[in-house]
């Protein structure tokens, strides 16, 4: 007697970030046969750049807080981030070998605090699960008759198809690294909504005045507040040579495009002392001697060269001699932002695929058995591991979709 045995389905996730690589682990563990596709010769580039200055995976703080970060978008992410919390990807970590650990600040690192060695065991996974890579297949679109159309690596058309589909093809920032938001088009030819592609945690734009630029360029500003908008953020900012970088910075670009939107430029306003009250520094301040040239004054108590730079541009007059005045400067520094960095230097991308285009499980509602995953979704998260938090969340979450539309058991 001839058994026969049913097919596996097939499943084609397109992207091999960390939002497709977790999908296609998803859906490779609850039964089906996945092949990830990826234009670059090599898998998981931004998420290597991002592990070289100390990968932070996720974060600590209570679900709630973390869920808030998300903004407008928390409330359709918080169900697929509550299904795999930061505490799932920690486990996760740990299972490839990689423990993780709190810094001070409550961001999630891996012990070795780089990208590569977690990647390398991940990849060795996915192949013991029976997962393929086909690198330098470049994402066309669908055909008439809903086939995935490829161009290879060698020139060749390919046509397949797949009984689900993920689409994790990221945002559009640093496009040199494979995620250059060419897919908006091809979805918006099939009819989905889409909120234009903008540059997310990204320095600022500020005119310098070229003395100030030549001997500032790359010098730390440590521990301050900045605001725009009633929103603020906390940290240390780097001068570069076309305005301001820093988390305090990324925390606010929303806030900053909105209002350079609508006014043609933003304000900035920082404390440079946010652990000082006002009262305190007038006080500090008003034990200058008369003899003391103010620059000398400053140095002695405290601020750095940079900082007094910055106090000297910033102001359109000489700064004041009075110590309340002087005081209320250095705590309300205000700089005029006029545009954002641009997609090739942003961190990552807000806008993409409206949540109302999607299922609860990310399927498109136009497009039955495909799947959206990662940064092609429209939200915006800052930084401090909330980005690859919901790469990872929705990765699942599209693989666990997939999975249940084929009628795969999770």
């Amino acid at each position: 007697m001839i058994i026969a045995h049913a097919r596996k389905p097939f499943c084609a996730v397109i992207g091999a970030g960390p939002a497709g690589l977790f999908a296609a682990e998803t859906l490779a563990c609850a039964g089906a046969d996945v092949c990830v596709y990826d234009h670059k010769p090599s898998p998981a580039r931004k998420f290597l750049m991002a592990g070289r200055g100390g990968l932070n995976i996720t974060h600590s703080e209570d679900l709630e807080t973390f869920l808030a970060r998300y903004g407008v978008a928390s409330t359709p992410l918080a169900s697929l981030i509550r299904a795999w919390p930061p505490q799932a990807l920690r486990e996760f970590c740990a299972d490839l070998g990689e423990e993780t650990f709190i810094g001070s600040s409550g961001r999630v690192f891996p012990s070795s605090f780089k990208a590569s060695p977690l990647l390398r065991a991940w990849l060795l996974r996915l192949k013991q699960l029976g997962v393929t890579l086909a690198m330098r297949h470049k994402f066309l679109g669908f055909s008439a008759q809903g086939l995935l159309q490829f161009q290879r690596g060698d020139g060749e058309d390919l046509h397949l198809a797949a009984d689900a589909v993920i689409l994790a093809l990221g945002g559009a920032s640093w496009p040199k690294l494979g995620s250059d938001g060419a897919w908006t088009k091809l979805l918006e030819h099939q009819g989905i909504s889409l909120a234009p592609l903008h540059a997310a945690n990204c320095g600022a734009l500020i005119e310098w005045g070229a003395f100030f630029q030549q001997t500032n360029e790359a010098k730390p500003i440590k521990n301050v507040r900045v605001w725009c908008e009633g929103a603020s953020g906390r940290g240390d900012l780097m001068i570069t040579r076309t305005g301001l970088e820093g988390g305090p910075i990324y925390a606010l670009s929303s806030y900053l495009r909105r209002q350079i939107e609508a006014k043609t430029q933003a304000q900035l306003t920082i404390d440079l002392r946010p652990d000082t009250s006002l009262e305190s520094l007038t006080q500090k301040l008003a034990k200058r001697s008369p003899k003391q040239s103010q620059s000398t004054y400053l140095k002695r108590a405290g601020f750095h060269g940079p900082e007094i730079a910055l106090l000297r541009e910033t102001c359109s007059f000489p700064l004041p001699q009075e110590a309340a005045s002087l005081a209320h400067v250095i705590k309300n520094l205000e700089l005029k932002v006029y545009g954002l960095a641009d997609l090739m230097r942003a961190i990552s991308t807000s806008g993409g695929v409206l949540f109302d285009e999607v299922s609860a499980e990310l399927m498109l509602k136009k497009l039955p058995g495909v799947f959206v995953a990662g940064e092609m979704l429209d939200f915006d998260a800052p930084t401090g591991g909330y980005l690859l938090q919901a790469a990872f969340s929705t990765g699942f979450a599209a693989g666990r979709g997939a999975a249940r539309y084929l009628g795969l058991q999770v």
